[in-house]
């Protein structure tokens, strides 16, 4: 009889990892014919964690069904967690596929970083609700001790600082006051300039390497990338969320706070487009103010002689129900 090449295969576990990359057939396959779910590559990684940070949900679910541990750490130092490599990438249905199994949001990895820690940090707005959802804690310091509110500000992901707020991130005293004063700083920095400065600190100067700027539009927020390039490819790069302005007005909202037109006005033309959410949050906040003194401003708006400031002003005054061409 001719033996079976998947079950000499899965006798020493391996060539699972080898079947990640094939698809969900082969998993099943090698599963069947008796491959560990919990075996380990040379680098001590698990298939779950491999299949997670590759954002596999549906092999996640096989390995999981296989009897594959959720909370299994592993990795060289045996410190990486399949649910935070997923977080790390925003690989939200591997998440949640986790979680249904049990994983513990909350659970720490190497040098204390959480699932949520990762995905506030790194604006992965989905993955954060996902988790919150399913009993992270919205208030549970990082390694660094900053509060995952902060954080979301920094990162400039209004949909993360959202999902947190509504899960009570905003409750402990001082918090969103903080968060605001971090929102406003950050509407004063360069962010193009200090990621430059950034990369450049660490790879070298501009006589080896070309910069490239890409910004890209996605869920109504600007996020900026700055690349190194090397022989016309890039090596090494970064990228920011830009919804600070909107996040001001969010957080300012929550305390009860009125910015002056002239500032929400600010925020709005720093976008430079009525797509943004910094352009809509401002002209938001004035709708809902609505009193004469908004209605004077944006009218006087409208009569400027820059068009982006026009168009600011007859878009306040559209929304408060009055005719911008009459201003």
């Amino acid at each position: 009889m001719t033996e079976d090449p998947m079950a000499e295969a899965a006798a020493d576990g391996q060539s699972l990892f080898d079947a990640l990359h094939e698809g969900e057939d082969a998993v099943v396959r090698l599963l069947r014919a008796g491959a560990a779910a919990e075996s380990s590559d040379e680098n001590g990684a698990s298939p779950l964690y491999l299949a997670a940070v590759s954002d596999r949900p549906g092999v996640v679910r096989l390995l999981l069904a296989a009897g594959a541990d959720p909370d299994r750490a592993c990795g060289p130092e045996s410190g990486d967690l399949p649910i935070c490599g997923a977080a790390c990438g925003g690989h939200t249905e591997v998440v949640e596929a986790l979680l249904s199994a049990g994983a513990r949001p909350d659970l720490r990895e190497q040098f204390g970083f959480t699932a949520l820690r990762w995905a506030v940090g790194l604006g992965h707005a989905r993955t954060a609700r996902t988790l919150l959802d399913h009993g992270a804690d919205p208030c549970l310091p990082g390694p660094g001790g900053e509060a995952p509110l902060l954080l979301a500000v920094r990162r400039g992901s209004l949909e993360t600082v959202r999902a947190l707020l509504d899960h009570g991130a905003g409750a402990p005293e001082g918090v969103l006051e903080e968060a605001l004063a971090e929102a406003r700083r950050m509407l004063e920095v360069d962010l193009e300039q200090e990621i430059r400065g950034g990369l450049l600190d660490a790879y070298g100067d501009t006589d080896v390497h070309r910069i490239s700027v890409h910004r890209a539009v996605i869920d109504g927020g600007e996020t900026l990338t700055v690349e190194l390039e090397r022989n016309g490819e890039p090596f090494a790069g970064q990228d920011h969320q830009t919804g600070h302005g909107a996040i001001a007005t969010l957080l300012e909202t929550e305390l009860g706070l009125l910015a002056p037109f002239e500032e929400l006005a600010r925020r709005a033309l720093r976008s430079g487009s009525p797509d943004l959410d910094n352009w809509h949050a401002s002209a938001e906040a004035l709708r809902e103010r609505g009193d004469e003194e908004t209605r004077q401003a944006a009218a006087a708006w409208c009569s400027s002689g820059d068009p982006l400031r026009q168009a600011f002003g007859a878009d306040v005054l559209t929304r408060l129900g009055q005719d911008p061409s009459g201003a």
